[in-house]
């Protein structure tokens, strides 16, 4: 009998001016993508099948306390604007909520200038962001402590998904159908849907997503600190000492939340910058190595190799950019 597991919960946010094209567009996406996977799992009766269930949380202007603020979904995605910019004093009950959120284990993402959404949470400093190149300039001046990168499509950086342009809302839809079902189960939805796999979700299909819905608030904080710098080296000691808490103690429940020790959770967040250097730069894997955080290239390249399955070299050749083709 198949064992029973509480659904992972989509919030999409419908604000003042939002794409609509977007809400509906997500929402017939992962539904599609849920049936093509219960379809092709149908069989295995005795393994866990995650669920996805879809909701529209509405937001009016000047509602102050806005009856969805309880909510706690597992995805929250904020998609673009058809109205102008989504930022001022209108949207504050918005970005309360989304910070929130986040808080309590939520991952966010944006589509187009919702990003301007994001930013305004304060959740981006120093961490990459994209939205649609003719905002990015006003982006990183309105908000400097953000790495605005117009140049890519998708940027996941574990717990914030920012996607480019105003139709770059499929690309973010088959991202997260990637994270929560699988490469395959999103190949086939984007065949479904007569939409070309985007290259990076497919070559990103191994690629490492945190655990962040465990509840526990410390563990939860020391990995938002993890992600926002994942060059740093700190040692258990400071990890620890960062969350208030005794060695053992930190060690057993950042292996519970996360599933993970902390030195292998450090590790997958170094690979996957290692990752996205190699596709987008011509550095080589000694510079690479170097700036995420080691100075020996030779055990990074061990660590890489056991947690991708390619060799750096091999790992380019198979997934660099058409930029870098060209």
């Amino acid at each position: 009998m198949a064992k029973k597991i509480a659904p992972v919960e989509i919030a999409l946010l419908i604000y003042p001016g939002c794409q609509l094209a977007a809400v509906h567009g997500l929402t017939d996406l992962f539904h599609i993508a849920e049936r093509l996977f219960q379809r092709s799992n149908q069989r295995s009766k005795d393994v866990e099948h995650p669920m996805l269930r879809v909701s529209h949380v509405q937001f009016d202007a000047g509602s102050s306390s806005p009856p969805w603020a309880d909510s706690a979904p597992d995805f929250v995605i904020v998609p673009p604007s058809l109205d102008g910019l989504p930022i001022g004093d209108a949207f504050a009950p918005i970005v309360t909520w989304l910070k929130d959120c986040h808080a309590r284990g939520a991952v966010l993402a944006s589509v187009c200038v919702g990003t301007f959404l994001l930013a305004q949470t304060g959740l981006l400093a120093r961490r990459s962001a994209t939205t649609h190149w003719s905002q990015t300039q006003l982006l990183a001046e309105s908000f400097p402590e953000i790495h605005v990168d117009g140049d890519k499509l998708l940027i996941d950086d574990g717990d914030i998904l920012t996607a480019g342009g105003l139709m770059a809302w499929p690309d973010l839809g088959l991202r997260i159908v990637d994270r929560l079902l699988g490469s395959a189960a999103m190949v086939a939805t984007a065949r479904f849907l007569l939409v070309d796999p985007p290259g990076r979700e497919q070559r990103y299909y191994s690629a490492f997503s945190p655990k962040l819905n465990h509840g526990d608030k410390t563990i939860l904080e020391i990995q938002h600190w993890l992600q926002k710098d994942s060059t740093r080296q700190p040692t258990i000691a400071l990890m620890a000492q960062r969350a208030g808490l005794e060695e053992r103690t930190f060690l057993r429940r950042f292996q519970k939340a996360t599933g993970l020790r902390p030195t292998e959770y450090c590790q997958h967040l170094r690979v996957g910058k290692a990752r996205e250097m190699l596709e987008t730069s011509q550095q080589s894997f000694d510079q690479v190595a170097w700036k995420v955080g080691y100075e020996d290239a030779g055990s990074f390249r061990k660590i890489f190799v056991r947690l991708t399955g390619l060799s750096p070299g091999d790992y380019r050749k198979r997934f660099r950019t058409q930029s870098q083709d060209a």
